[in-house]
């Protein structure tokens, strides 16, 4: 069980730019056993669209998965600067200090931020 919780990746989120982010909670049916995850690209217009992609991907590994809620997400690689803000519409607003401490696990040289600033 654990092995392939720990074999998804944390963060998997655009290299460069501003874009829409989520947080979403994976969980073994009927287990105890849950993690927290962060996904965000450029490609997706709309929050639902990053987790249209993401639940079936999970739905074959054996999990279920909840949006805890969505924000923007301000990557700066060239400074090594991460903003999380914003809210979802429909998910609502993730909590985006969880959000900044799955990010500090990945990009662990960055300077990393949140506030729930709009823009």
């Amino acid at each position: 069980g654990g092995a392939a919780m720990a074999a998804v990746r944390d963060v998997e989120i655009d290299p460069e730019g501003t874009f829409k982010y989520i947080l979403v909670r994976l969980q073994r049916p009927g287990g105890e056993e849950q993690r927290d995850i962060v996904r965000g690209t450029k490609a997706a217009e709309f929050h639902n669209h990053i987790f249209e992609k993401v639940n079936p991907e999970m739905e074959k590994l054996g999990y279920e998965c909840k949006c805890l809620g969505g924000g923007k997400i301000d990557h700066n690689s060239k400074d090594k600067k991460i903003r999380v803000f914003g809210l979802s519409t429909g998910y609502g607003k993730a909590d985006h200090s969880v959000t900044v401490e799955i990010l500090k696990k990945v990009y662990t040289d960055y300077e990393i931020t949140w506030s729930d600033d709009k823009k």
